[in-house]
């Protein structure tokens, strides 16, 4: 996903932008999802701000410990035809619940889950609602 610029030299501001927009939009799905469950917790005295940090560091944890994991667990992940996957989101986001100790909290680690492919599901709504309105505007532009 990537918003359009025709001009050469704005590359990198294009890429910039694109994260930006790609945070926030996924701190927004996050706040929604998180709202159903009683049983995750993030702090309400700066709930967008929190947010937003807990978005960052499972973005970073997404980037850098997710690959080694999906790595390790091929062959289990093999063996229960993909059904493993989103106990590795699971793991990404309890690792995020003890990086950031009382400010972000799952109580319940099978709502959490639930609430780990409910993430994932709306993540992937989001790409493809986005990506549908760059390529119009890819169209048109």
């Amino acid at each position: 996903m990537q918003i359009i610029i025709k001009e050469k030299n704005k590359v990198r501001i294009n890429r910039f932008i694109d994260w930006l927009l790609y945070m926030a939009g996924y701190t927004l799905v996050f706040i929604i999802v998180t709202s159903f469950f009683d049983s995750i917790y993030i702090d309400n005295k700066h709930l967008i701000i929190w947010s937003a940090i807990i978005v960052l560091t499972t973005y970073i944890l997404n980037k850098t410990i997710k690959p080694i994991l999906i790595t390790l667990t091929i062959p289990i992940t093999g063996i229960t035809l993909g059904l493993f996957y989103p106990c590795i989101n699971l793991f990404i986001l309890k690792l995020t619940d003890w990086i950031l100790g009382s400010h972000f909290e799952l109580k319940n680690i099978y709502i959490a889950l639930f609430a780990a492919i409910l993430l994932s599901i709306t993540n992937f709504i989001m790409e493809e609602i986005i990506k549908k309105i760059i390529n119009k505007v890819k169209k048109h532009g």
